[in-house]
């Protein structure tokens, strides 16, 4: 049955994508300030229907920690559901994402258009400056912005190998940091097209303590993910692994 219900999302999500797409192109051409809007019902469908057709709810907890305001939401990243999720969660979302989404045809467009920063990863000290200005922008609108520090989906409990982009958000914005705990990948794995009923939880730690440096901040991350998945019975992941040199 979960083989069943996981095939039937997968083809709902698939159709809606595609009728929602092409339909996106009089939001392109006549309504761009609808953007946002559209792609949060997008999401808003997709996470129904995942809750309706393969029974996985979804709990978030700590949105109290959330400032009113521009934030860095350094958050694990275990599925493609964590993609989706804070579209709906907070108002103004804008996610840090690799830049090759950019080029999913429907979508990419989309994505430009709704405020997402797309990061070319391999583009060193140039890509690193359109980012910084890209989140200047970002913050100047109020926005939410949300990044992967491991920079790729990780599986639950795995070891924490952090990526420096977020300490150059960081010291560059001077946003407040706040790290971000969830159990999606028991759910929906990394690559998994069969997805496992229960409960998706979302933890939201407190900010942590500001003018942060790279040295420290990392670890801080790496050490509140361990804290909040301990306090709230989430898979704890490793000790921290030595950062990377590049990447955001």
């Amino acid at each position: 049955m979960t083989v069943l219900r996981a095939f039937v999302f997968n083809l709902y999500f698939v159709v809606l994508t595609l009728v929602m797409g092409i339909a996106a192109f009089a939001i392109r051409l006549f309504g761009k300030k609808y953007a946002l809007a559209y792609a949060k019902l997008w999401t808003g469908l997709t996470l129904r229907g995942l809750e309706r057709i393969c029974r996985i709810d979804i709990q978030v907890s700590g949105l109290e920690h959330l400032p009113p305001g521009p934030c860095l939401l350094a958050c694990q990243h275990q599925s493609m559901f964590d993609t989706f999720a804070w579209m709906n969660i907070v108002p103004l979302p804008t996610y840090v994402m690799k830049r090759e989404l950019e080029r999913i045809p429907l979508v990419g467009p989309m994505l430009r258009l709704t405020g997402m920063i797309g990061v070319d990863r391999d583009g060193g000290a140039r890509a690193l400056r359109a980012l910084l200005a890209a989140a200047d922008g970002a913050a100047r609108e109020g926005r939410q912005i949300i990044i992967f520090p491991e920079g790729t989906r990780t599986p639950p409990g795995a070891a924490i190998k952090l990526q420096p982009g977020i300490a150059a958000l960081s010291a560059h914005t001077g946003l407040p940091v706040i790290p971000v705990a969830t159990d999606a990948g028991l759910h929906w794995g990394p690559n998994a097209l069969v997805k496992t009923p229960g409960t998706i939880h979302i933890v939201v730690g407190r900010p942590l303590p500001a003018g942060l440096k790279r040295a420290q901040l990392l670890p801080a991350i790496g050490s509140a993910w361990q804290d909040l998945c301990t306090h709230n019975g989430l898979p704890v992941p490793s000790a921290a692994a030595p950062a990377a040199r590049s990447g955001a």
